[in-house]
């Protein structure tokens, strides 16, 4: 298992405080990889839980919070693997909105991602297959010449 993986896990459980008060760790996401603007854990943070967990294992990133920008990684994938990122459309397929994930499985009908802000946590959480937009492959910074 990788390193990314191992410790996305770390977080599993994490969750958003609902009401007036928020999650610091979920803020904090957002402050280590430079939006310190976003002081909530309300603010969409799937891209941000994973910008935050590449940058610390040392994996290229998005360096954006919409989760479609992670299809400008480079290197796409057509059977992902373990460890692989997933990139989502929410709602209109054609819309910018999207989500993010870290692929664990899939079956017939859907893709088990875990990520952050999925059902307002750090989960695993079914997708349905037909939702995808692509797969990538985020590289060790270390390995990129």
């Amino acid at each position: 298992m990788n390193d990314l993986l191992v410790k996305a896990l770390s977080y599993y459980g994490l969750r958003e405080v609902f009401g007036p008060e928020h999650n610091p760790e979920i803020v904090k996401f957002f402050h280590d990889i430079g939006y310190k603007w976003v002081n909530d854990d309300e603010t969409a943070w799937c891209s941000a839980f994973m910008n935050y967990i590449c940058m610390v294992t040392g994996y290229e990133r998005s360096m954006k919070l919409d989760a479609r920008s992670w299809l400008k990684l480079p290197v796409k994938v057509i059977e992902p693997t373990l460890g692989d990122i997933v990139i989502f459309s929410t709602g209109d397929p054609t819309s910018w909105k999207g989500h993010v994930g870290i692929y664990i499985s899939r079956n017939t009908n859907y893709v088990y991602t875990l990520g952050g802000n999925q059902s307002n946590m750090v989960g695993i959480n079914p997708y349905l297959i037909s939702r995808v937009l692509g797969y990538r492959k985020a590289r060790k910074l270390t390995d990129i010449t």
